[in-house]
């Protein structure tokens, strides 16, 4: 199922399935509503976005109860969430899958969201979306590559072609909003090259190890696995996780990788990365492209989860979001 695309006037609904928005300040929840509303979108907040526990986060109930909530209001058109953290996996049980089949509409996040965008796509067949937090919205600078992706993916039609950024940035943007550390995109980098037109899963990649042996993980069968990690993570989990996923008995119908851009303090070069590839017999025959514009740098596209995407070669290499 594919949710209706995003119009002007449409109302979106924030939530916080994973930290508290306790934790944006007041400036910065600011500047993200009115970015939206200049969009001409309607805001609204889950009543309980603001509650918080001794785990930044707030009880299951109330996460709940704000998702249900946003899925069942007939006038919210688009789900976003404030940001990521660690736990929205506590939630699978609890979610009325049965509910949300009946009231499809945009769910889109990134990072521990992998857990609940996969969930509600394997429990479902809902399409959901690797995007911007809410508070994504509450960049200054360098938010244009951003914007543009989000309107592709979630308010036109159209197949679009994913170009890398011109340029990069990892830098706590949100507490110095004027001095940036920008920096020149090199490109796709290719490990193993192929040409394919696949289903897209996604996933950070210790989130989404999280589901797997659950009926939460979905089906990886003529997939391509868009992969990302933070920097809690380093090069020996980077090589552990993905090894965890190519354990798996579905692993078989992966016919693609893509791996989003690391962060600069996880040390992790084209050549580790090309050594942790090629140690992996599994990955021999298995196309590899690596620093895509997702995952814990800016900027970042939005796609979908459950959409397709061709990767091909046309004198350089081409990645083409179709049906999202």
């Amino acid at each position: 199922m594919i949710p209706p695309k995003l119009k002007k006037w449409d109302e979106i609904r924030v939530i916080a399935p994973s930290r508290s928005m306790s934790i944006l300040s007041p400036d910065w929840i600011k500047l993200a509503t009115e970015r939206l509303e200049k969009m001409w979108f309607q805001i609204s907040f889950g009543k309980n976005v603001f509650e918080i526990d001794a785990f930044n986060s707030s009880t299951i109930e109330s996460r709940i109860e704000d998702l249900h909530d946003a899925f069942s209001d007939p006038n919210v058109k688009c789900i976003l969430t404030v940001i990521g953290w660690f736990n929205s996996n506590q939630l699978l049980k609890y979610i009325d899958y049965d509910l949300i089949k009946r009231n499809p509409k945009i769910l889109c996040g990134y990072s521990d969201i992998t857990a609940l965008n996969n969930a509600i796509y394997a429990k479902t067949w809902l399409v959901t979306y690797l995007g911007l937090h809410f508070s994504t919205f509450g960049m200054e600078k360098e938010f244009d590559y951003n914007l543009k992706y989000f309107k592709k993916c979630l308010m036109e039609n159209k197949e679009y072609n994913i170009i890398p950024s011109a340029t990069w940035s990892d830098d706590f943007w949100h507490r110095d909003q004027e001095n940036r550390n920008i920096m020149k995109n090199e490109g796709y980098w290719i490990i193993n090259e192929w040409k394919a037109k696949w289903t897209i899963v996604w996933g950070n990649q210790c989130t989404l190890n999280l589901l797997q042996w659950t009926e939460y993980m979905p089906s990886l069968e003529g997939t391509v696995l868009f992969l990302e990690d933070d920097d809690e993570a380093h090069v020996d989990t980077i090589d552990r996780d993905l090894q965890s996923i190519i354990h798996q008995p579905w692993f078989g119908g992966v016919k693609w990788i893509v791996i989003g851009r690391f962060q600069k303090n996880m040390a992790i070069t084209r050549e580790l990365l090309t050594q942790i590839i090629k140690t992996k017999k599994e990955l021999e025959w298995i196309p590899v492209i690596w620093n895509a514009d997702f995952g814990h740098t800016n900027p970042m596209i939005t796609f979908p989860i459950g959409g397709s995407v061709e990767i091909e070669v046309e004198g350089k290499w081409k990645i083409t979001i179709l049906e999202h």
